[in-house]
């Protein structure tokens, strides 16, 4: 998994790229740790997310909590095998995707 960082004010946008897993979703979870203080709206690019687990969703969903106490979290680009995993884990009734 690669991620690419694009911050523009207070809005950060992280792009991931690859797979979301139990190797990777740690590396996701201290980039989003150190990069949102301040920051009023975190923008998640899925536009390149091949595979979520369990592991990702829950760095998802710790993600989502921060950013409610400080501002906004949404998910863009999110592909139909992605969005599945959202719908039948409940996810898409917690999150923003656009």
């Amino acid at each position: 998994m690669n991620i690419e960082k694009n911050v523009n004010g207070a809005v950060t946008t992280l792009k991931i790229i690859g797979r979301l897993d139990t190797t990777t979703a740690p590396a996701l979870e201290a980039t989003i740790d150190g990069c949102i203080a301040g920051v009023q709206e975190l923008i998640l690019d899925c536009t390149a997310l091949e595979y979520v687990s369990s592991a990702g969703l829950r760095v998802l969903l710790k993600s989502q909590k921060q950013m409610n106490a400080q501002g906004s979290m949404k998910v863009i680009g999110v592909n139909e095998s992605i969005m599945e995993v959202f719908e039948i884990t409940g996810f898409a009734d917690i999150l923003t995707i656009e």
